[in-house]
């Protein structure tokens, strides 16, 4: 029995890294980066323009808005690390060092190959995990580019 080709789809590589790269910027921003709550103001405010028969609950409002928020980072965080949970040891680790760090954007490939790593590992190999991460990661979050194929059923830009 076999799956046929169009089982894994065939994916572009840059905008499936950049989009990636992106959900791990969005999710240290969640994760790392403190949720400014909003505050109901205490000052009536007056204006000249007339208002219409509709009543606004400021407080309510706030508080929706702030419980809403602070849900969805927390959702999205662990949709993420849910993700990450999923990879083999190796691309786990890597990706767990290289994009999920609170420092992440301190910390280079080159670091993370050669001192993280034990033992060390080559850029060959590094590359390697850290692509067969990507396409996981990708598919999973349904953030995947499938690469665009010409009228003669070649990628774009094999010619």
């Amino acid at each position: 029995m076999s799956l046929g080709d169009d089982f894994l789809p065939e994916l572009d590589a840059r905008e499936t890294k950049k989009a990636v790269i992106e959900a791990f910027d969005k999710y240290r921003k969640c994760k790392y980066l403190t949720f400014e709550e909003r505050e109901a103001s205490m000052t009536a405010s007056y204006s000249d323009m007339p208002r219409g028969g509709g009543i606004s609950d400021q407080t309510a409002s706030i508080a929706v808005y702030n419980t809403d928020k602070n849900a969805a980072r927390r959702a999205y965080c662990e949709r993420i690390e849910r993700a990450v949970a999923r990879l083999p040891r190796m691309e786990r680790f890597l990706i767990e060092r290289r994009y999920m760090a609170a420092d992440s954007d301190y910390i280079t490939d080159q670091r993370v190959y050669n001192h993280e790593f034990q033992p060390e590992i080559s850029w060959t190999l590094y590359k390697k995990y850290r692509w067969e991460a990507f396409y996981k990661l990708a598919l999973y979050l349904r953030i995947h580019v499938v690469a665009k194929k010409n009228e003669d059923g070649e990628k774009d830009g094999d010619k």
